[in-house]
């Protein structure tokens, strides 16, 4: 059985280390987020209840990490948003759940890296 929990730091950094096109998720492939100033990395694995989807980031310099985790059916989303200045728009990340997968929507310079 593979291991499910993989830290956040291990997530991160491989994730950062390599960049493809973005669209579609991988069940335990690390994928990085960029959305301004804030880095992070996310992943989802297949549970009995739906898929489990773990979106980990930091930002600024403290460095600081919010992981959020959220359990989706077929058709749920969860949104990743960055706050801007009242002249620009939110950055955002839409993860949505389709059919057996999970759909990456929104920034465009998400970048991919597989894990093993």
């Amino acid at each position: 059985m593979k291991t499910k929990f993989i830290t956040a730091t291990a997530f991160i950094i491989a994730a950062a280390t390599t960049g493809a096109a973005a669209g579609d998720l991988k069940p335990t492939a690390g994928h990085a987020i960029h959305l301004g100033n804030v880095q992070g990395a996310a992943y989802y694995t297949v549970e009995d209840d739906g898929l489990r989807l773990v979106a980990t980031v930091a930002g600024g310099e403290a460095g600081d990490s919010v992981r959020f985790v959220s359990t989706l059916s077929d058709g749920q989303t969860m949104v990743i948003e960055v706050p801007r200045t009242a002249d620009h728009n939110a950055e955002a990340l839409t993860f949505k759940r389709v059919g057996d997968h999970v759909v990456v929507e929104g920034a465009p310079d998400l970048r991919a890296a597989m894990i093993d």
